[in-house]
C-alpha cells in the first residue's frame, strides 16, 4: 500500500499520511521506490487500529 492507499485507509490527506509515515512506531516500509514507499497493508491496518478514528480531530459536542 503507497501513502494514496494510507491516506484514504486514515481519511487524511496524502502530506498527513507522509508525516505520520515518519513518526516513530509507524511500519517500515517494505520497499522504497522512485514513486515513495510501499507498506504492508496488514501492518498499516494494524497500526491504524492503535490510533484515532477517521477524521483527526474528536467531534465538538453538540448542544
Amino acid at each position: 500500500m503507497g501513502l494514496k492507499e494510507i491516506a484514504d485507509l486514515l481519511g487524511v490527506s496524502r502530506q498527513r499520511a507522509r508525516q505520520l509515515s515518519m513518526t516513530e512506531g509507524f511500519p517500515e516500509p517494505v520497499v522504497r521506490l522512485a514513486a515513495g514507499p510501499i507498506f504492508e497493508s496488514a501492518e498499516i491496518e494494524k497500526w491504524a487500529k492503535t490510533r484515532r478514528t477517521k477524521g483527526g480531530r474528536p467531534r465538538k459536542a453538540e448542544d
